[in-house]
């Protein structure tokens, strides 16, 4: 695995957290990030958003995107010419969908994945990185058998292919995977195909292989993930098996104790997957064999709070840092680099954590 040359020094430097205000969360905080050791030292914070449960990065690393995850809904981008002190680019674009969780930058778009009314926005990018209101709301269709959870679609992630010519959409509600390709022209996504998966395992993230030829999904009705083959030459998703990510469970069961999964990371050198467990409350570390079709449960450790609602690797992949919600804090793991095995290193207090990304 990667160690922390230089290179990991100069872009790890800072970190965002996102957090929600209504549970007491500051909004978006900065940390100074200390590479060798992990440590977060906190330098700025900001409420002028509120609930900015989820942040992703524009592919130049100069913008930073945040959801507004309310009922209402909307998005909003951050100028990284001074990274320690975001500043608004516009006010919150609304998304014209019921609470956001998840969003990406896709060629000339940033879209987003709404939870509450199921849908897939689609928000253009202007030439200074701020959003304009969207130019297409791809509504989900279906529900599962998870009455509770499952009455209707509830889209929860947003992952675009490393091929750049499709997004994938990870709907809870659905059981299902939705995939859209990206216009040639406008860039606009557009319905291409819808993946079932098993009923009732509620998919909720996806990550891909740093190869780019498989996908995990991360099943948070079951604490499972499903194994696919991805095709970019067809934009064909094809689930191939399912492994459990909590110790003793089997697919189709239920955990002893109560579990949602909530994150995946697949290690830079694509030899371990992480999964963050809510309940379990622990960090679950699988290996992959060559092909990327097999995982081995290794073991789970505590992932050092309560409620690990996302899990992040910096990018020299030798760091994992768990946004603990519930206990109010992000905890920092090393990497054991031949088990990849996390190691316990740190934490600082962050209320209704929610996120951490790396610039």
């Amino acid at each position: 695995m990667a160690g922390t040359g230089q290179q990991g020094r100069r872009r790890g430097q800072r970190a965002y957290i996102g957090s929600f205000t209504q549970a007491g969360g500051r909004g978006l905080t900065v940390a100074d990030v200390d590479t060798a050791t992990g440590t977060l030292t906190p330098v700025y914070a900001t409420d002028a958003v509120a609930n900015p449960s989820f942040l992703a990065l524009s592919p130049a690393a100069d913008v930073l995107y945040a959801v507004s995850e309310t009922a209402e809904g909307a998005a909003v981008a951050f100028s990284l010419v001074d990274r320690a002190r975001p500043e608004p680019l516009g006010a919150p674009v609304p998304v014209r969908g019921a609470s956001p969780t998840h969003l990406a930058p896709a060629g000339a778009h940033l879209l987003t994945a709404n939870y509450g009314s199921g849908s897939v926005s689609a928000l253009p990018v202007r030439a200074d990185g701020g959003l304009e209101a969207p130019s297409v709301v791809l509504p989900h269709r279906g529900g599962g058998p998870v009455a509770e959870r499952q009455e209707g679609p509830h889209a929860h992630a947003v992952v675009p292919d490393p091929s750049g010519r499709w997004v994938l959409a990870v709907d809870l509600g659905t059981d299902s995977v939705w995939t859209y390709a990206l216009d040639p022209a406008t860039g606009v996504p557009r319905p291409h195909g819808e993946t079932p998966l098993r009923p009732g395992t509620g998919p909720r993230h996806l990550v891909f292989h740093p190869r780019g030829d498989r996908a995990y999904v991360l099943n948070e009705l079951e604490s499972t993930v499903t194994v696919c083959r991805w095709d970019a030459s067809a934009g064909a998703l094809k689930p191939v098996g399912e492994t459990p990510v909590v110790p003793g469970e089997r697919p189709g069961g239920n955990a002893a104790v109560p579990n949602f999964p909530s994150a995946p990371v697949v290690s830079p050198d694509g030899r371990f997957l992480w999964v963050a467990n809510r309940g379990h409350d622990t960090i679950a570390t699988l290996a992959l064999d060559a092909s990327g079709d097999a995982l081995d449960f290794r073991a789970a450790v505590d992932c050092g709070g309560h409620w690990p609602r996302d899990l992040s690797a910096h990018p020299g992949g030798h760091l994992l840092y768990a946004a603990n919600e519930r206990s109010g804090d992000v905890t920092w793991f090393t990497v054991e680099p031949d088990t990849g095995l996390p190691r316990r290193a740190g934490s600082i207090e962050m209320p209704a954590a929610s996120c951490v990304v790396f610039a």
